[in-house]
């Protein structure tokens, strides 16, 4: 196994188990591996605020970076 693929897994480890938000963004990876979504989009399915929507794909966005 690549380091990246191994970097990658453990990001996503920390990000689901890890952290307080991590059953939300596992919520989130679920609905992105059956189609492409927007923020508006997974909010509405989720039945989120858009605004915590925004955030937890930013702390995706800021950790991935």
């Amino acid at each position: 196994m690549s380091s990246n693929v191994r970097s990658l897994k453990y990001i996503l480890g920390w990000l689901i188990a890890g952290t307080r938000g991590g059953p939300t963004r596992a919520k989130i990876i679920g609905a992105l591996k059956k189609a492409r979504q927007n923020a508006n989009q997974l909010a509405i399915l989720l039945k989120m605020d858009y605004k915590t929507m925004r955030h937890h794909l930013e702390v995706w966005r800021k950790i991935t970076s």
